[in-house]
């Protein structure tokens, strides 16, 4: 029947309850309040970024490389030289997509401190440049963990372009709730794309997560996310997974229907969705803002999630999002594996590209 919305679960084999008692920890917390649950889960899941550092280090290894050029400028730094290495220093973060505005403000605060006597040796140089790129990104992108409210079933929608890996954050996200015990659905609701659903599905089998699909040519997508809502609601999930049909931020007709599934959800509980994450191409570069200003005018952007960043030499993109549109970065992709799609931890992106 056209438009009808059908409920799959996931097979018996699907993953069992994570070792080390894990899932218990969680039920404990909810019984304590569903408040508590989803403080710990978004700190909790923030903490992980700690413990892969590495992972990290290795994601952002071609910005790195761009920004090498710091150690070898500042190594033999004498006074004499400052203006020809800060232009120097200024054309590297250009390159590596820092943007003109931050690039221009970083340079000039260092020239007035070295002018002042406040920095006197390269390695007082880089320091200073990394305080001031960690003090863009905690001052100006506020908390970076997730916001999942005092309600279950914490509601999140994933919106992008098409080709921006949009899904596959979404089954990476559903990973790493599950691997915490987080009892997760997702919402298949980018029905212009079969191949999407499909796609959703496998990952629906991968994680061990439920699935509500739409079915029919003519079945909307802001009916199949409100069905899921309602299940989540119903049968006591933790967090509901929104997929929504990716569309270019200049086809204003498709823009308008994520207002609407945006509203549905709304409908079903009031206050959702709790966060919407903006998939954004890291590769594209500063290309990704104007897509985030109209994204965010829309539908109310609470966090970007930026992908493909290990293989863009372009890092730097990362400060400028969060300087220009004063909305975090929340997640980071850095690679292809199921647990490279990455908590952002302000301090460890800047180690990782100025180490």
């Amino acid at each position: 029947m056209a438009g009808a919305t059908s409920f799959l679960s996931p097979p018996l084999s699907s993953p069992s309850k994570p070792a080390g008692g894990r899932r218990l920890r969680f039920r404990c917390a909810a019984a304590a309040g569903q408040t508590g649950f989803f403080t710990r889960l978004g700190r909790l899941i923030k903490e992980k970024a700690k413990s892969d550092v590495e992972k990290i280090f290795s994601g952002f290894s071609k910005t790195r490389e761009n920004l090498a050029v710091v150690d070898e400028l500042l190594l033999y730094w004498n006074l004499a030289e400052t203006d020809r290495v800060l232009d120097e220093l200024e054309e590297a973060l250009l390159v590596s997509d820092f943007g003109p505005k931050i690039s221009f403000k970083i340079v000039d605060s260092l020239r007035d401190d070295i002018k002042a006597g406040k920095l006197k040796s390269g390695t007082e140089i880089k320091e200073a440049l990394k305080r001031s790129v960690l003090e863009l990104l905690t001052r100006e992108g506020g908390n970076s963990e997730l916001q999942l409210g005092s309600r279950k079933p914490a509601v999140i929608m994933v919106v992008g372009v098409n080709g921006g890996g949009k899904t596959t954050s979404l089954g990476k996200l559903a990973h790493r709730f599950k691997k915490e015990g987080v009892k997760v659905i997702m919402a298949a609701g980018d029905t212009f794309r079969a191949a999407a659903t499909d796609q959703l599905e496998i990952w629906a089998e991968r994680t061990g997560s439920e699935i509500v699909l739409g079915e029919g040519e003519k079945v909307k997508p802001q009916s199949v996310l409100s069905q899921a809502v309602k299940r989540g609601k119903e049968e006591g999930f933790d967090v509901v997974l929104c997929d929504t049909s990716g569309r270019l931020h200049t086809n204003y007709k498709l823009m308008e229907e994520l207002i609407a599934c945006k509203k549905a959800v709304g409908k079903v509980i009031p206050g959702a969705p709790n966060e919407v994450l903006l998939v954004l191409d890291g590769t594209t570069g500063l290309n990704m803002l104007q897509q985030a200003r109209e994204f965010n005018e829309v539908v109310g952007i609470t966090g970007f999630i930026l992908t493909k960043l290990d293989g863009s030499a372009r890092g730097g993109c990362v400060v400028s999002v969060v300087d220009e549109l004063r909305i975090p970065v929340k997640f980071v992709g850095v690679g292809e594996g199921l647990d490279d799609l990455q908590p952002f931890d302000a301090e460890a992106f800047v180690d990782a590209i100025f180490s």
